[in-house]
């Protein structure tokens, strides 16, 4: 798991060890996936009142229970003396007295529903005829892309099947009990036991869920109870299952939009709610004769984001809330989970830091002092405050902290610097350091088969993303197999912004420093062509989400330098969404792009770069645009007006122009009305990865697949 921006320390045992960060980004957030129905999972978050027992493995499954759905009541918290809570100011991230919920709200108002429907507005109707629009003139044009996506399709099926494998999903080890998923199903087997012969405890295709993944499991200290996160795919919310485990395993609790939770003790779970993509809310709920429910903690600041976790040795759960930049942290005594938490450093403005625990310590991993990198400081757990944090091991500078795992006498670091990727193992007995390197990594990686002749004819295509200090994707896919035994050229540029080279790289390119990833880009591909790798006129660009920013920015600044682009989900109207507080991410984000309602310089520099405002009448490249309807993250009208305008300024080009064979680029738009934002089942994105190959072939002029390559190297 990447330490930056999202904070982890790493488990051997298959759950998320040490201290996490998590906020929502344009790039989203996930963990281990398993499908389940979106139907079912409609269900779910409506209510269910259901027992599901289970024999083993080789039994049938036996329901005792009906489905009922459940008519959701409007809830009001009350006060220890069941009195109405009054609103009230408080803090940020204010701890709130117990309080416990209640079914029954006087007097409360339920808007008509023909008094909001009454008037729709022209800017409905323009964006309702604008989507249709773009609907239709997909369906026109995507006839001459369709003999070439099926032949992209059949091979990168027949990739997936040849090189795909399992890794295997993450074993949660308890004594000699042993947990595990496989498809859709969690499993209980002993240790030394052959694990296809364990025990089924849950499956979500039994349940009619087989559209849906297992996102977590955690397991109760006595393992009498196990919860589990099951998410769809077009949903950015999951529901926490709770089943109470024995020789009959029972369904006993569903909660919906809850985002993390772990369990303080046998019969005691935290978790976090989620609304809106946001995480603001801790509850604490019990299974114990009298069961309830309570608010523990809310953050008041729209900018932090709050999850929960649990230290590796189980003694304490960490509340923690993170803004893009600055960082505070509860502790909930898993001895006494029903105290109130502690904080252990009220928030400092410009410091991270997260928890882990040993031997009646706190360890720190935190950017309070100089220099502002990772460093990892230790301090008492009766006296936590940063005037007693004592320097553990301090980072170099431009080495950026990739993980951490803690252990009983050592923990382990992995670092990368200058593109070296390696482990420092630090001694808490002997405080010593040792380090491993292992593997190199540049600012520009480029693959290519190595039988290929004649590089500066080949196609390459750019990869680029630079944004919230995360590295760039590299992880192998069938497509980019594909591509590189059909000669294409695959260069991937590590640009400021990314997190390649620790939190500097990426302060180096957010906010007032953005546009050095766009020179950064702007030089990766020159560089490329002079090595003699492609030329422009077999050149590609690809960007997903915020890297649309970058991307959309060189078609303005530099189109001379491209032929062809794909986007998916891009961010490409920074200013307009900046400016619209009302939207999810907006507050939030400020800290990558900066606020231009409280600052006009700042207005200014996102305008100088902004994608959408920097159009102009010039030879673009051709555009092939993958957007979702319901994507929350990125704001589906925004990309409609940057197409809209785009098109306008090529045609305006091109109209101006005389000269003899001019050329007008494509610019399509190709909006998904499922899926969400960048994360799309195996089954959807084979389809968008088909249409974009096709399209880059089109434009390229690529002009057939190679069916019998050579194997790259």
């Amino acid at each position: 798991m990447l330490l930056s921006p999202s904070i982890a320390f790493h488990l051997s045992d298959g759950r998320a060890a040490g201290v996490r960060a998590f906020w929502p980004r344009r790039g989203g957030y996930q963990e281990m996936k398993v499908r389940m129905s979106c139907a079912g999972l409609r269900n779910l978050l409506q209510g269910l009142c259901y027992s599901v027992r289970y024999y083993s493995k080789h039994s049938c499954l036996q329901t005792v229970g009906i489905y009922s759905k459940i008519k959701s009541k409007q809830c009001c918290i009350l006060d220890c003396a069941c009195s109405t809570c009054t609103h009230r100011t408080l803090p940020p991230g204010s701890i709130l007295p117990w309080r416990c919920f209640s079914c029954k709200q006087e007097g409360t108002k339920i808007p008509s529903k023909r008094k909001q429907n009454a008037s729709i507005t022209t800017s409905d109707l323009s964006y309702k005829n604008l989507l249709k629009s773009e609907q239709e003139n997909w369906n026109d044009i995507s006839a001459r892309y369709k003999a070439m996506t099926k032949r992209i399709k059949e091979k990168l099926e027949e990739l997936h099947n040849k090189y795909t494998f399992n890794l295997g999903s993450p074993r949660i080890r308890f004594g000699e009990n042993v947990y595990f998923e496989e498809n859709g199903c969690v499993f209980l087997s002993k240790a030394d036991v052959d694990e296809e012969n364990g025990d089924i405890l849950f499956s979500t295709e039994d349940l009619g869920f087989s559209d849906a993944f297992i996102q977590r499991i955690r397991i109760s200290p006595d393992q009498r109870y196990m919860a589990i996160s099951l998410k769809s795919e077009n949903s950015e919310e999951a529901a926490c299952v709770i089943i109470k485990l024995g020789h009959f395993p029972v369904v006993e609790k569903v909660i919906p939009s809850v985002f993390s939770f772990e369990w303080a003790a046998n019969d005691v779970l935290y978790y976090t709610s989620q609304k809106n993509l946001k995480c603001q809310n801790v509850f604490m709920t019990t299974f114990t004769n009298q069961k309830h429910t309570k608010l523990v903690y809310t953050e008041q600041d729209a900018r932090f984001f709050v999850d929960i976790y649990c230290t590796k040795d189980r003694r304490f759960l960490t509340i923690n809330s993170n803004s893009k930049t600055t960082s505070e942290v509860w502790l909930v005594d898993c001895r006494h989970p029903f105290k109130s938490p502690a904080l252990v450093q009220a928030r400092t403005k410009g410091v991270i830091y997260h928890i882990e625990h040993r031997n009646d310590e706190l360890y720190i991993l935190t950017t309070y002092g100089e220099p502002v990198e990772y460093k990892l400081m230790k301090a008492p757990v009766a006296a936590s405050g940063k005037e007693n944090w004592q320097l553990v091991y301090a980072l170099e500078r431009k080495t950026k902290l990739v993980d951490l795992e803690m252990f009983s006498d050592h923990c382990i670091m992995f670092l990368k610097n200058a593109g070296h990727l390696y482990l420092n193992v630090i001694s808490f007995f002997s405080h010593s350091v040792q380090s491993i390197k292992d593997e190199t990594l540049v600012p520009i990686t480029v693959f290519h088969n190595m039988n290929s002749k004649e590089l500066h004819r080949k196609p390459l295509l750019v990869h680029v993303y630079g944004a919230y200090g995360i590295d760039l994707n590299m992880s192998f896919k069938e497509d980019k197999l594909m591509l590189i035994e059909e000669g294409w050229i695959l260069a991937y540029c590590h640009v400021r912004g990314g997190g390649e080279l620790g939190l500097s790289w990426h302060k180096d390119g957010c906010q007032h420093n953005k546009l050095k990833g766009l020179h950064d880009l702007k030089a990766c591909i020159m560089l490329l062509h002079e090595l003699g790798f492609s030329q422009p006129k077999y050149t590609a660009l690809a960007a997903a989400s915020a890297g649309g920013v970058l991307a959309g920015a060189l078609c303005n600044t530099a189109p001379e330098l491209i032929r062809a682009m794909v986007l998916q989900a891009p961010f490409v109207d920074v200013l307009n969404t900046m400016m619209k507080t009302h939207l999810p991410l907006t507050i939030e984000e400020q800290e990558e792009w900066g606020n231009p309602l409280a600052d006009e310089k700042c207005m200014k520099y996102i305008k100088s770069y902004c994608p959408y405002h920097n159009i102009k009448p010039q030879c673009y490249p051709s555009v092939f645009i993958t957007a979702y309807e319901n994507d929350q993250r990125v704001p589906l009208t925004g990309v409609l007006r940057y197409v809209q305008k785009l098109r306008k300024a090529a045609l305006d080009h091109a109209s101006r122009t005389s000269e003899k064979g001019n050329w007008v680029p494509n610019i399509i738009l190709d909006i998904q009305a499922s899926g969400s934002h960048c994360d799309s089942s195996w089954e959807d994105s084979l389809k968008e990865v088909a249409r974009h190959l096709a399209f880059l072939n089109k434009e390229l002029q690529v002009c057939h697949l190679q069916h019998h390559s050579k194997p790259c190297k």
